[in-house]
């Protein structure tokens, strides 16, 4: 499977997946801490990827998805996108909508 398969794949097997700098345990920046806070405050399971374990992720990632920034937050399939647009979709009470279809 190539690295862009396995992206595909993993989007499409998790309802919310969000590829990061480090783990949800442990994020290695502040905008990839700033999204883990987000969705721990809305008390949701999701699946985290370490870009920083494999830069081919990174490079794959972002052609796929056409963002270039990370963290990147998928939910359901879809693309939200970067720290910016999860934390203005929290903000406004946006964020909260997406998640009552989650793993529907």
């Amino acid at each position: 499977m190539t690295m862009k398969e396995k992206i595909i794949n993993d989007i499409e097997n998790n309802s919310i997946i969000l590829y990061m700098k480090g783990t949800q345990e442990r994020p290695m920046c502040g905008f990839s801490a700033k999204v883990v806070n987000t969705l721990n405050s809305h008390s949701v399971v999701f699946q985290d990827v370490n870009i920083l374990e494999d830069p081919e992720i990174r490079v794959q990632l972002s052609a796929f998805s056409n963002w270039p920034t990370i963290p990147q937050l998928f939910v359901n399939g879809e693309l939200v996108g970067g720290w910016d647009i999860a934390i203005e979709l929290h903000n406004n009470g946006e964020l909260e909508k997406l998640f009552v279809n989650v793993g529907k």
